[in-house]
């Protein structure tokens, strides 16, 4: 008998203005054990609603979008929820990318080209990261 503790659930949140990407993200996040996917946005206004309705643990974040990039929308999140870890998502180039680092309303950085398999295992990481502050009793 396998017993499930709902708290173990990873909330994730995937932001991105392209639906392929989108759509994509959720086939490998919607395949994983204790991994929820609430949300899909595609720019940053509809991201930081989406996080006051579903309180994600782990956020995938495109950082060029319409509307709001994704700079932007990390501070607007970490305002309304300091837990929630982000994950700048991008294709941009390695010396625009190199900026992000100092950027504080971002936990980690990963291009798109990443294997799956790291995507995945960054995600569980920072969702542990998380929740070990979110954790009561």
């Amino acid at each position: 008998m396998k017993l499930s503790c709902k708290s173990s659930t990873l909330r994730v949140l995937v932001v991105d203005d392209h639906e392929l990407t989108r759509l994509t993200l959720q086939l490998i996040f919607s395949s994983q054990e204790n991994i929820q996917l609430v949300g899909l946005a595609s720019n940053g206004q509809e991201a930081i609603e989406m996080v006051k309705r579903y309180q994600p643990d782990v956020i995938i974040l495109d950082l060029q979008m319409p509307i709001m990039d994704g700079w932007s929308a990390s501070s607007h999140i970490k305002n309304i929820a300091p837990q929630t870890q982000i994950i700048a998502y991008s294709s941009v180039d390695e010396s625009r990318f190199a900026e992000t680092r100092t950027t504080e309303t971002l936990d980690a950085f990963c291009k798109k080209d990443i294997p799956i398999s790291e995507l995945v295992s960054l995600v569980r990481q920072l969702g542990q990261r998380a929740g070990n502050g979110s954790l009561t009793g």
